[in-house]
């Protein structure tokens, strides 16, 4: 292949991104190589079928963690995107930019300049808001978001906002605005009824242009390096190896698993770990692979009452109506991921933002889209969002098709454990509110009967899942952080030519799912690369509530302890 000014690897949140925005200018050759093939399948474009792709070995690179410690020794899988779109085409479509104080918080951790003013001008121009434009949201960019059916279509979306309220918390109108705190609607990446992936926002519209050229179905190997600079890639496709050479840049955008993986077996990471497996260690960067996060959730789950969940849509029949009505007008429930509604709340007096996040779904199933028992239920996703415990990725072998070694330690921090009795049990009281009675039945799960502390760990060990939203693994930090993989530009510290752009260069786990804030990474450092100016601060209010040092709610001085 042709030599190339940027070449890009990963067509996921981030390198659709990349590379619609920098062949913008004509003059910038783009090479963007994808592991996987095409989106344009029904399973992938219809949301009501997110399940799906997740569980589709075809769309999933398939990843599986080692026996966590601190789950009994169970292993979770670790799902990331493999297709055009990568996650952001396979995700459950939720759209969380996070809470502004995340964004302060890694510009404390010496990510300088990645405050949360810096950040809003670049989550809006990515977007377009159903509701419009206005101070904290776009509305021209490539996404489009929406709040699905907006509640119209179940009345338990409204009652558990209605219970979030009873509780003593606030109803924000906004999460992704003004005020993150409190209970609401819930946004998602839906454009006309169908998956707003950023293969389908960004990508499509530009796959037209002279200037890109799209690799699919290939198998990168390495990273070239040249004395300390990145000069190309060498990868495989169709049984053959290739290389391409970069003129400018290698842009390293396969996520918080493939780019640590890509890094270290092209010889950047831990020089034991290199040394391990028998690559020769170009630079010894000790965080490549460390500093991996991950939410961790579980299911509230109570039969319901009234038959009008969505389990009573599960049939043959059902499905075959709910799928006519999207063929032909892309609308009603095959056009929504059905979390129409959603809570942010603090655990506890004394914590500034959110750090519990609970996805409303009127119905009781399992990722993979069956029912988790016979009747009608409802539950909720709910878990912490500010874990203190932390993995590693690391290569097991020099061979680009071994799986990498990935082990999030999830629970290893007694700070975690805790937070998850305080989840459990301010859930429960929730759930409990009079706004809810007409529609819960019996608790499914965790169980009336879990209620010490004994049994809340060990019900959250036996049966906590993924969030899928692992990041963190090539961090950007100040020179004198030894864990820092990358500058403030997302560039390779001692490594010439070489950047990461992905959910991996987040200093610390956001306050929600992470598809938002990967695009506005992508959206932001594509004008670093073009060395265009960046956009202008946008110095806007936030809210924190005013007693947050004092209460856990409005009103009380609860603390969940």
């Amino acid at each position: 292949m042709r030599d190339a000014d940027f070449i890009i690897v990963g067509a996921g949140s981030a390198g659709c991104v990349l590379a619609a925005r920098l062949t913008e200018d004509s003059n910038a050759d783009v090479v963007l190589l994808e592991a996987g093939g095409s989106d344009r399948n029904l399973i992938i474009q219809m949301p009501t079928a997110l399940s799906m792709p997740m569980n589709t070995r075809r769309f999933n690179w398939g990843f599986r963690t080692e026996p966590e410690p601190f789950l009994d020794n169970r292993v979770l899988d670790c799902p990331r995107g493999l297709c055009l779109g990568g996650s952001s085409s396979i995700n459950g479509m939720v759209y969380v930019r996070g809470h502004p104080r995340d964004f302060d918080g890694w510009e404390a951790k010496g990510a300088e300049g990645w405050n949360y003013q810096a950040c809003l001008p670049y989550f809006k121009k990515a977007e377009t808001w159903s509701a419009g434009a206005d101070q904290y949201r776009g509305g021209d960019g490539p996404v489009a978001v929406c709040a699905g059916n907006e509640m119209r279509l179940n009345p338990m979306y409204q009652a558990f906002i209605d219970a979030g309220q009873e509780a003593g918390y606030p109803i924000t109108s906004d999460y992704n605005g003004y005020q993150q705190e409190g209970f609401g609607p819930m946004h998602m990446t839906v454009d006309g009824g169908v998956r707003a992936s950023t293969a389908q926002a960004y990508l499509r519209p530009v796959m037209i242009r002279e200037n890109l050229r799209l690799v699919t179905n290939t198998l990168v190997h390495r990273v070239l390096l040249e004395d300390r600079r990145a000069v190309g890639i060498e990868y495989e496709k169709d049984g053959h190896v290739f290389t391409v050479r970069a003129r400018k840049e290698v842009i390293l955008s396969a996520g918080s698993i493939g780019s640590p993986v890509l890094l270290q077996r092209s010889g950047i990471g831990p020089r034991q770990v290199l040394r391990d497996v028998g690559v020769e260690c170009i630079e010894d960067l000790a965080g490549v692979g460390e500093n991996l996060q991950d939410h961790l959730e579980v299911y509230f789950q109570y039969q319901c009452l009234r038959p009008i969940s969505l389990n009573g849509k599960l049939g043959a029949i059902e499905k075959a109506k709910i799928g006519a009505k999207w063929l032909l007008f892309k609308r009603g429930l095959g056009a929504t991921n059905h979390f129409e509604s959603c809570g942010f709340i603090r655990s506890r007096a004394g914590i500034e933002w959110p750090d519990i996040q609970y996805h409303f779904l009127p119905g009781a199933m399992r990722y993979d889209g069956r029912a988790a028992f016979d009747g009608h239920g409802f539950q909720v996703h709910v878990g912490p969002n500010r874990p203190t415990s932390r993995g590693r990725v690391q290569i097991r072998s020099a061979s680009p098709s071994a799986n990498p070694y990935i082990q999030f330690n999830y629970l290893s921090d007694e700070h975690d454990r805790e937070n998850f009795r305080r989840c459990i049990r301010l859930s429960r009281e929730i759930l409990m509110q009079s706004a809810l009675s007409a529609y819960r039945g019996a608790e499914i799960q965790p169980g009336s009967n879990v209620t010490s502390d004994y049994d809340i760990d060990a019900w959250v060990r036996q049966n906590c899942e993924s969030a899928y939203h692992p990041s963190c693994t090539c961090r950007i930090g100040a020179r004198e952080d030894p864990l820092a993989v990358l500058d403030t530009e997302c560039r390779v510290r001692n490594i010439d030519s070489l950047r990461v752009v992905d959910s991996s260069v987040f200093p610390t786990i956001t306050n929600g799912n992470l598809n938002a804030p990967t695009i506005m990474v992508a959206e932001r450092v594509s004008d670093m690369i073009r060395g265009r100016e960046l956009l202008a601060p946008a110095n806007v209010p936030i809210w924190i509530d005013p007693n947050w040092l004092s209460q856990q709610r409005i009103g009380e001085t609860h603390t969940a302890d």
